[in-house]
């Protein structure tokens, strides 16, 4: 059987992980509402609408390239290139390109930091292997101009950083939806775990925590796993009603 992503691949521990998935997108969430193209999010709706079920439809994406035999991830790459091509046609005009490689630099970024902030660093190995799994979707979306290894991009990425970052309106309306879907006391929670992971410009655009609590309990996390209470720390932290969805984002993955 054909894999888009070999199933010995470190990519398939990451967004095998529902913890790490979680984080992914505590990073994302942040830097998204900072982009220059966030009112694409409010054209549509969907996001400022239901952020926590917005993320399990994209997480289902995800993991269908990520563990899905390979014409079922090519499948899925169209899928996603034609939903976004019917928001372009609908809005009048085309996302802009460097908006794709936004999104794009996003996951590969937060893919490496989530891991490394529950579990370890990615070896440099492993660092081009997460890179061209991301490419190689980005490729098949029609996404002009990626770097073709982790090194160039890396120097792109910054760039990006620099040029593509504004606190806007749409930010403040973000994090408030942010807020009334998971609570005060798991939206603080939210914004700890963000500060951990985002890069400077983020977090200075959005003043973060400049020493979060968090910081300090990952050492809990990490004895938890190995007790196997995983599931005591979800169920801690996780809405309710999300729960048994965020369980479901666990897969089989190799030791790390």
């Amino acid at each position: 059987m054909r894999y888009f992503v070999r199933e010995d691949s470190i990519v398939r521990n990451i967004w095998g992980d529902a913890d790490v998935i979680l984080l992914i997108f505590a990073g994302g969430a942040a830097e998204f509402a900072l982009n220059r193209a966030v009112d694409w999010l409010f054209y549509t709706g969907k996001l400022p609408a239901d952020p926590i079920g917005r993320l399990f439809s994209t997480v289902k994406y995800a993991q269908e390239i990520v563990f899905m035999p390979h014409e079922r991830a090519v499948a899925a790459i169209n899928r996603m290139r034609a939903i976004h091509g019917g928001v372009e046609k609908s809005r009048g005009y085309q996302i802009p390109d460097w908006a794709y490689r936004d999104v794009l630099y996003m996951l590969i970024d937060y893919s490496e930091r989530a891991f490394q902030l529950l579990h370890r660093p990615l070896t440099n190995p492993e660092r081009e292997e997460l890179y061209d799994t991301f490419r190689r979707v980005g490729e098949g979306m029609g996404v002009p101009e990626i770097p073709q290894n982790y090194a160039d991009w890396q120097i792109d990425r910054q760039l990006h950083l620099d040029r593509d970052l504004a606190h806007s309106p749409f930010t403040d309306k973000l994090f408030d939806r942010y807020r009334e879907e998971l609570g005060n006391w798991r939206y603080g929670l939210l914004l700890q775990a963000q500060s951990l992971l985002v890069p400077k410009p983020v977090q200075e655009r959005l003043s973060l925590p400049d020493r979060p609590v968090l910081a300090s309990m990952m050492w809990l996390y990490k004895v938890l796993e190995r007790l196997h209470l995983r599931s005591l720390t979800q169920r801690i932290l996780l809405p309710p009603a999300y729960l048994k969805q965020v369980r479901e984002l666990d897969r089989d993955k190799v030791p790390v």
